[in-house]
């Protein structure tokens, strides 16, 4: 979506990175987002690093933000429940402060902003989909059924299978994603770390985890 952004929008410069990730300072835990969403019909989890801490049943590292995912054409729900925030879009390292229907039809981020302080407390992800399937945005012949890729805690917080979070942050491996990916491989099954396998074989041909994901590289899989 983001090959047609906007004219436009704040630029994120490298001598402002430090103000913006303090605006984030404050944001919500899976717990508050669950609460602030229950009983909404939309299906929505919790992504990126959050999901694979809930997957584990513990926070374990630091979370500078917290990200959600929906299926775009569901967003008007969520942005109902928290009609006192403004919402910014995000792309291409830009904002466009309280995004219009143009600007959000172009981009796929927007970040939640409580317009009294201007802290930013959640950041949804607007998915690709059709119907009950969600489509994979970086390759959208990847379509799994919502049923088949969200989980859920003892307490009912749903997130992202974690095959399908570790394969996001494939793209770029960060530090962080390298140690996430290190902390949560001997956690996954047999049948995850082949999924895992198969999907990097078709985003990112030749990534350096394959060769951990092979059979008997890092030691006994959990059982199913």
């Amino acid at each position: 979506m983001e090959d047609e952004l906007p004219s436009g929008g704040i630029e994120v410069q490298s001598g402002n990175v430090a103000t913006l990730e303090a605006r984030w300072a404050d944001c919500w835990k899976p717990r508050d987002v669950a609460r602030r969403l229950d009983g909404i019909s939309a299906p929505w989890y919790v992504a990126a690093g959050w999901a694979l801490d809930l997957f584990r049943g513990e926070q374990t590292r630091e979370h500078h933000d917290i990200e959600i995912a929906v299926p775009v054409g569901r967003f008007p729900e969520i942005r109902e429940r928290f009609a006192d925030f403004t919402f910014d879009a995000v792309g291409a390292a830009r904002i466009w402060e309280s995004a219009t229907p143009q600007v959000l039809t172009a981009t796929w981020q927007t970040w939640l902003r409580e317009p009294e302080t201007g802290r930013y407390l959640l950041d949804v992800f607007r998915e690709p989909y059709d119907g009950d399937m969600w489509i994979c945005r970086r390759d959208e012949t990847i379509r799994l059924p919502y049923a088949e890729i969200i989980r859920h805690t003892s307490d009912r917080i749903p997130y992202l299978i974690p095959e399908l979070v570790l394969l996001f942050k494939a793209k770029h491996v960060r530090p962080k994603d390298q140690a996430d990916f290190d902390a949560v491989l001997p956690l996954l099954t047999h049948t995850q770390r082949e999924t895992l396998s198969r999907l990097l074989k078709q985003v990112h041909p030749g990534h350096a985890w394959l060769a951990a994901l092979q059979p008997g590289s890092y030691g006994a899989p959990r059982q199913q």
